[in-house]
């Protein structure tokens, strides 16, 4: 069974890691609220989706209709 020679240092363990780091999340800017949205979503706060409500202001997203 293959066992390491000598322990990792923790800079070199910090190299291997520095691609597991989280991604921050896309937001853009609703064009008719201007709340913050996540991109190709509906508005969480008016329902509009490409310039047109899609769902009904202040239900839940859940059961809208998808494009």
């Amino acid at each position: 069974m293959a066992v390491p020679k000598r322990k990792t240092s923790p800079s070199r363990r910090g190299m291997r890691r520095s691609h597991e780091a989280l991604a921050t999340e896309a937001h853009a800017e609703c064009s008719n609220c201007g709340e913050l949205k996540r991109p190709h979503h509906v508005c969480a706060g008016c329902g509009h989706y490409d310039g047109r409500e899609v769902a009904v202001a202040g239900r839940a997203l859940k059961r809208a209709v998808r494009i």
